[in-house]
C-alpha cells in the first residue's frame, strides 16, 4: 500500500489522539442508561472514581495520594480528597493511613458488575468478529502500550497495565487499552505545558477552538512529539490502518 500521508510518529501522535478519544467516549457512554441504574445502585455519587480508576483498582493494585495527584491533575486537591471520602464512606474504597486507597469488596463487586455491563453492550456495538477492527485495534494498541513505559509519566504509572483477565471479551480488551493509551497522551501534555513554565490552571484558563493561542499550540506540538515514540513500533500502513478502524467504530 502506497502512502502519500505524513504518519510520522508526531503527525500520527496529533491524527490519533482525537481518534482515540472518539472511540474511548463512544464506548464509555454506550449502555449509559443501564450504566447510570448500576451507579445508582451502589450510591450514586459515591462510586467516585471507581470507573475513572477501574484498572488498578480492579487489579487489585493501591492508587497513592501522589497517584491520584497526577490523574487529577486539573482538580483541585481538596476536592478530589472529598470525592474519595465519600467512597470510602460507602465503603467502596479503603484508604491507608499515608493516603493510599484500594478497592473494598463492595468496590470489587461494583468493578465486576461494570465490566459485565461493558462486555454486553461493547460486543452487542463494536462486535468482536474474527480478524475484524476490533480485534486488528486490540493487536496494535497492545504493541503501541509495550512501548509505552519507556515515555510514560506519573499517571501513567497508576493506570498502566491495563486490567485484562482470562476470557475478557475483546470490546473490553480494547476499552481499557485506550484508556491507557490517552493517559501515556495525557502525561505527554503535563510534560509539555510544565517545559513551557505554565500550571495545570493556566491550562484550564487557556481559549480553546477559534481562540487557540500561539502558546498552547506551542505546547500541543511539543505533546505530540513526546507522545509520538510508541507509535514508531508500527509501520506507516499499521498507522494509517489504526486510524481507519477507530472511524470505523460505531
Amino acid at each position: 500500500m502506497t502512502n502519500s500521508v505524513d504518519l510520522a510518529p508526531p503527525r500520527f501522535a496529533a491524527l490519533v489522539g482525537p481518534a482515540v478519544t472518539r472511540a474511548f467516549i463512544a464506548g464509555m457512554h454506550a449502555g449509559r442508561t443501564e450504566g447510570r441504574e448500576l451507579v445508582l445502585s451502589y450510591g450514586g455519587q459515591a462510586v467516585g472514581y471507581l470507573i475513572d480508576l477501574r484498572n488498578p483498582l480492579a487489579a487489585g493494585r493501591s492508587v497513592s495520594r501522589d497517584g491520584l495527584a497526577a490523574v487529577y491533575r486539573y482538580t483541585d486537591p481538596g476536592e478530589v480528597d472529598e470525592t474519595v471520602q465519600r467512597s470510602v464512606d460507602h465503603g467502596l474504597l479503603s484508604r491507608a493511613p499515608a493516603g493510599e486507597i484500594t478497592a473494598t469488596e463492595r468496590g470489587q463487586a461494583f468493578l465486576r458488575d461494570l465490566f459485565a455491563l461493558h462486555a454486553r453492550v461493547l460486543t452487542e456495538r463494536w462486535g468482536q468478529e474474527q480478524n475484524g477492527p476490533v480485534e486488528r485495534l486490540n493487536t496494535l494498541v497492545a504493541r503501541i502500550l509495550a512501548q509505552a513505559t519507556a515515555t510514560s509519566g506519573d499517571a501513567w504509572a497508576v493506570h498502566a497495565p491495563p486490567f485484562e483477565p482470562r476470557d475478557t471479551p475483546s470490546p473490553v480488551l480494547l476499552l481499557n487499552r485506550l484508556s491507557t493509551l490517552r493517559i501515556h497522551r495525557a502525561d505527554a501534555h503535563a510534560a509539555a505545558w510544565q517545559r513551557a513554565g505554565l500550571s495545570a490552571a493556566d491550562m484550564v484558563a487557556m481559549p480553546w477552538g477559534s481562540t487557540w493561542s500561539p502558546q498552547r499550540q506551542a505546547v500541543e506540538d511539543e505533546t505530540n512529539r513526546r507522545a509520538a515514540s510508541p507509535y514508531a513500533v508500527l509501520t506507516p500502513d499499521e498507522r494509517l490502518t489504526m486510524l481507519a478502524d477507530l472511524a470505523m467504530l460505531p
